[in-house]
């Protein structure tokens, strides 16, 4: 084959991939690979620690279930046998804790909201002086605050009367003769 013939075949287009094979020793990858993932001795440790006392737990776990077990199968009987005594007394039982139990939390939740209404009485009580004081500052400004508007708007009201007298002075209207006169106030 001569040279352009090896280049035409060599030649890539953009929709092609070339994939060159790259020798590498994997040998030294698969050695350092277990190094990588390896515990640590915490770790080791705390796996040692936990093993012997989670099986211990485990045993103990059974050999309850196992007693549960051979305990219920030997009681069984016997509920069957005494149950028109138990159940009455279990209910009676089961009735009687519940009504000390109630009236236990409704005791507690009424001295609990008794003890809450009196630390609010008493807070209030200490705050009440401030709140007087407060409100009667306030009252005193805007009493203040009131006048002085008030004296505004007279004032207001004197300088448009003011105005108002001297526009019917220039008119020729200066009597209030002339107001009667022309029909503006009524006698």
């Amino acid at each position: 084959m001569n040279l352009k013939s090896r280049m035409a075949d060599h030649q890539t287009y953009p929709h092609q991939v070339q994939v060159c094979p790259q020798h590498t020793n994997h040998s030294a990858e698969v050695i350092s690979l277990p190094l990588k993932n390896t515990p640590s001795t915490s770790q080791v440790l705390v796996i040692v620690t936990l093993l012997p006392i989670s099986e211990t737990l485990l045993f103990l776990t059974g050999i309850t279930l196992i007693g549960t077990l051979i305990g219920l199968a030997v009681a069984t009987p016997l509920f069957f046998i005494f149950s028109p005594v138990l159940v009455p007394s279990t209910l009676t039982i089961g009735l009687a804790v519940t009504g000390f139990l109630g009236s236990g939390a409704f005791w507690l939740t009424g001295l609990s909201s008794l003890s809450w209404v009196l630390s609010y009485f008493k807070q209030t009580s200490q705050a009440m002086p401030y709140h007087i004081e407060l409100a009667k500052k306030r009252a005193q400004e805007m009493d203040a605050y009131a006048g002085q508007k008030t004296k505004e708007v007279g004032h207001t009201i004197q300088t448009k009367a003011g105005q108002a007298h001297d526009t019917t002075n220039t008119n020729g209207r200066d009597t209030p003769m002339a107001y009667r006169k022309s029909g503006w106030l009524s006698p």
